[in-house]
């Protein structure tokens, strides 16, 4: 069971401020004024949120149609939206299995009841923190077959770990333990877009006591990808890692990577 208890609407929480961007319902007050106070500053904040979406299901459909990944590990998950991780998958094989881990309780009772899984496939929710790597390895290896290839996905989380040292060791641990054949999906914020605002919204929302988040540079960003084979085009804004066609989609404030792990 979930304790609502821990739930602090008066503060902003980044779930809560990217399912108000993309128009959700799943907020707060402080969450909101959060949100309207970025876009003041960048105006296109919620056009990076969607595109981010997109990048998601980019990513799935590749794992699943061209790497002939069936199992997912999804840390960071954030609040359900549509197009969810497993949701992309099953469509595609409804045999896929996908562990989802957050740390906000309300993150969690929406996943326990919304995200249901096809009958063939299975879905499986763990309340942990991305600096515990093995708590979240032993609870997914409840779910999912660490024998084979897994997609462990790493959207918009990565930029909560203030501590370079803390989140490359984090990320490592995790790669470190994903059998041969698997891939690791990984976005992150950037100031290499907007620059100077992206870096004051970021001080801004930390300070009025929302969940801490820093940018990082694509050189930062490829060392998490360290000892894997980058899928083309590399490490690239999340509207540019295999668009569609003419989707016309602008250079947005996440940069994101697919990696190969051998």
């Amino acid at each position: 069971m979930t304790d609502d208890s821990r739930l602090d609407t008066t503060v902003p929480h980044s779930a809560r401020i990217w399912n108000y961007w993309l128009g959700g319902k799943d907020n707060f007050k402080a969450d909101q004024e959060a949100g309207d106070e970025v876009i003041a500053h960048i105006p296109d904040i919620p056009i990076g949120a969607r595109s981010h979406r997109t990048f998601l299901k980019r990513v799935v459909r590749f794992l699943v149609e061209e790497a002939g990944v069936r199992q997912f590990l999804d840390v960071g998950t954030g609040l359900p939206s549509a197009d969810n991780t497993h949701e992309v998958a099953q469509s595609l094989d409804p045999r896929c299995r996908v562990v989802y881990v957050d740390n906000d309780p309300l993150v969690m009772a929406h996943a326990r009841a919304l995200l249901s899984s096809t009958p063939e496939g299975a879905c499986d929710y763990l309340e942990a923190d991305l600096r515990e790597p093995e708590t979240i390895l032993a609870s997914a290896r409840q779910t999912l077959d660490f024998s084979q290839p897994i997609g462990l996905m790493l959207l918009g989380v990565v930029n909560h770990l203030m501590d370079d040292d803390v989140a490359y060791d984090c990320v490592a641990r995790l790669v470190r333990e994903m059998p041969a054949g698997s891939y690791l999906a990984l976005t992150h914020s950037t100031a290499e877009i907007h620059g100077e605002p992206m870096l004051r919204v970021m001080r801004e929302t930390t300070e009025r006591g929302g969940t801490p988040i820093r940018a990082r540079t694509k050189a930062e960003l490829e060392r998490f990808f360290d000892g894997l084979d980058l899928v083309e085009p590399g490490v690239v804004t999340c509207s540019r890692w295999r668009p569609e066609p003419q989707s016309g989609e602008p250079e947005v404030y996440l940069f994101g990577g697919v990696g190969h792990i051998s």
